[in-house]
């Protein structure tokens, strides 16, 4: 979430308020879901060597020191300068220095950063909705995944769940129907814009920078809607449990706040 378009610096001048994202219930149940979704897939470990990861747009490094703690060497990549303080500080706390390698640069520019090095995984999570050109960062994803077994994890605002937010907790019909083909939403961390998907959007951006689709999963597709008397924090293993059977069901995916697809490079592609 972590690389903005040209002129945006909000992760920039106030990355202490994305980490603070993250500790909230609503944070926690993204990072932890699409963490979850991405332990289901992860390629089968190489005898000599360990896997590698890439993590686009890395922010404070959350996801990438649970890949370094199963003993991945991980590469965070990030072009806020802030962001990248907090994440190698939390690396150096959670002692996976050695499992991992950070880099100051902008996704869009992966060919000229990562010029001779490939990966297993390569995670992009809510970096396109920033991105002026998310089929720039997919392309320099595809050139640098190491065989056909690795795998691309994609995570995106979802347009149906703006839809949801908007009727539901935004100011009813009106503010639905505002949503209901925009390409744009407004987020409510920064109050900058962002790039919404819908699967059938993603799904065709990933196949024509020539991944093909393992699978689609929905992330936070009630959570965001539950009344206000089930307590986020005493009950937040139920909700996390509910989330994860509701998240692999098509219908739940179809609505659900982000979609989270999981993608390997075809063969014959770019």
């Amino acid at each position: 979430m972590k690389t903005p378009a040209k002129g945006d610096n909000r992760f920039e001048s106030d990355a202490r308020r994305y980490a603070a994202y993250l500790e909230t219930p609503e944070g926690r149940l993204r990072s932890d879901l699409t963490f979850a979704n991405l332990h289901d897939f992860l390629p089968a470990r190489h005898e000599a060597e360990p896997l590698r990861a890439l993590d686009l747009g890395c922010g404070t490094g959350t996801t990438s020191i649970r890949l370094a703690r199963l003993g991945l060497h991980v590469t965070l990549l990030d072009s806020s300068a802030a962001m990248l303080d907090l994440a190698e500080r939390a690396v150096v706390e959670s002692e996976v220095s050695d499992k991992t390698t950070l880099k100051h640069g902008d996704a869009t520019r992966l060919p000229e950063i990562c010029q001779t090095e490939s990966f297993d995984i390569i995670l992009c999570h809510n970096l396109l909705e920033y991105v002026d050109d998310p089929r720039t960062v997919l392309c320099g994803a595809a050139r640098l995944m190491r065989g056909s077994a690795a795998i691309v994890s994609v995570l995106v605002r979802n347009q149906a769940g703006e839809v949801l937010k908007a009727a539901l907790q935004g100011g009813g019909l009106a503010a639905a129907e505002r949503e209901l083909d925009a390409e744009w939403g407004r987020e409510a961390l920064y109050g900058g814009r962002v790039r919404l998907f819908t699967p059938l959007t993603l799904e065709a951006m990933l196949q024509e920078v020539s991944f093909t689709v393992t699978v689609l999963r929905g992330v936070r597709a009630i959570a965001d809607y539950l009344p206000a008397q089930i307590s986020r924090v005493a009950e937040y293993e139920r909700i996390f449990e509910l989330e994860r059977r509701l998240g692999a069901r098509k219908e739940f995916v179809g609505v659900a706040r982000y979609l989270h697809a999981l993608a390997r490079p075809r063969a014959g592609g770019r």
